[in-house]
C-alpha cells in the first residue's frame, strides 16, 4: 500500500509527476543510479533518524555522507538512524524505499543543499523499485522541507 500512499500524495500535490516503477530493486543508492541511469549523486536518499526525543527525515544527495558534527550544531543533537521496524511505522514505507512523500505520520523533513547541485533527483517512492524524477527545489516545496547543510562538502567525499 506504500507506493498507493505516494501516488496519492501526487495526485493531489503533483498530479504531473509520475512513480516510475522498475522491475529490479532500487533498494541501495547504487542500484537507483544504475536502474534510472543517472549518477548516484542524483539519487535523492532519505535517512529516518532520531535526535534526541524528535523523529525527522533528511534527504540528501546519494553521493553525500552526514557529517554528524554538523548535525548536532544545526538541529542539536547527535543522530541515531532508526530500525527498519520504526521506519516503517512511522513512514509507512520499506527501508530502501523510503522518501518524503505519502508519509504514515507527521515527519519534519529536511533537505541537505547537497541536492541543490542538482536540476533533477531521483527520491524513491515508497517502495524499493519505484522512483520519481523532480527538481530538488520542487520537492523541498511540496514537503515542507526546511533546507540545511549537514553533509560532508563535495571536496571531501
Amino acid at each position: 500500500m506504500t507506493v498507493e500512499a505516494v501516488r496519492t500524495f501526487l495526485a493531489r500535490n503533483a498530479p504531473d509527476l509520475e512513480v516510475v516503477e522498475l522491475d529490479a530493486s532500487t533498494a541501495t543508492v547504487e542500484m537507483a543510479a544504475r536502474g534510472h541511469g543517472v549518477a548516484p549523486a542524483q539519487i535523492a536518499k532519505t535517512l529516518s533518524l532520531r535526535i534526541k526525543d524528535r523523529n525527522l527525515l533528511i534527504v540528501t544527495s546519494g553521493a553525500a555522507r552526514l557529517n554528524n558534527r554538523k548535525i548536532k550544531d544545526v538541529l542539536g543533537g547527535k543522530p541515531r538512524m532508526l530500525g527498519a521496524d520504526e521506519v516503517v511505522a512511522l513512514t509507512g514505507h520499506p527501508v530502501g524505499g523510503v522518501c518524503p512523500f505519502g508519509l504514515a505520520t507527521s515527519l519534519h523533513v529536511y533537505c541537505d543543499v547537497s541536492l541543490k547541485a542538482f536540476d533533477e533527483v531521483v527520491p524513491a517512492a515508497g517502495s524499493t523499485n519505484t522512483a520519481v524524477r523532480i527538481s530538488p527545489d520542487r520537492m523541498a516545496s511540496l514537503v515542507n522541507a526546511e533546507w540545511i547543510d549537514v553533509c560532508e562538502s563535495p571536496g571531501s567525499l
